[in-house]
């Protein structure tokens, strides 16, 4: 399964929600950086999982 984020949008967003301005090198090195990261996760993600999994138990002290 592959998911097409808009990682341009994204970052625009966050920068409103955060109200953390971003110049534009540091906006397209969070492009950069996100792609690669979704990148890396592509395999992990698209990893098939059966519907019905055992929980893991909880540790209580």
């Amino acid at each position: 399964m592959q998911h097409n984020v808009d990682w341009a949008t994204y970052v625009a967003q966050m920068e409103q929600i955060l109200a953390v301005p971003l110049d534009e090198a540091r906006r397209a090195e969070m492009l950069t950086q996100f792609t690669r990261i979704a990148a890396m996760a592509e395999p992990l993600m698209a990893f098939p999982l059966d519907d019905r999994l055992e929980v893991a138990g909880v540790y209580q002290a």
